[in-house]
């Protein structure tokens, strides 16, 4: 295979990954806005393992009050705390008590895709 055709099969392999929906938990409400923290969002690790969300993972939050919308990263809380807490500048999009989505997304191919599952939560007052 030449270099040219190799680089092109790379870059289709590439082309052929689809970022789905991996985790959600659905309408949580903001316990605690830290603007001096250095950032991230601290999540209930009880609702982490639920949602199959990772320490460290990149989510996408939803704030349904206002309609901000931001990437951050994951700090697990206290187990069974109810603690969803939004660190650094992202406290100015967000404010306590509005309602969350809190969303993570994987690479898949086309055909993975088709039937995976996300792992969705729903919790109530911030507990499972």
């Amino acid at each position: 295979m030449s270099k040219k055709s190799s680089t092109f099969a790379a870059a289709k392999v590439l082309e052929m990954l689809l970022n789905i929906l991996k985790s959600k938990i659905h309408r949580v409400q903001v316990t605690e806005a830290n603007l001096d923290y250095i950032g991230s969002i601290t999540i209930d690790e009880a609702l982490m393992e639920a949602a199959n969300i990772f320490a460290g993972e990149r989510v996408q939050v939803v704030d349904n009050n206002n309609g901000a919308r931001l990437e951050t990263y994951v700090i697990p809380g206290k187990r069974n705390s109810g603690c969803i807490c939004i660190n650094g500048a992202a406290a100015h999009l967000v404010n306590v008590g509005d309602t969350v989505i809190i969303m993570a997304y994987a690479l898949m191919e086309p055909e993975e895709a088709k039937t995976f599952k996300p792992s969705i939560v729903f919790p109530t007052n911030n507990k499972l």
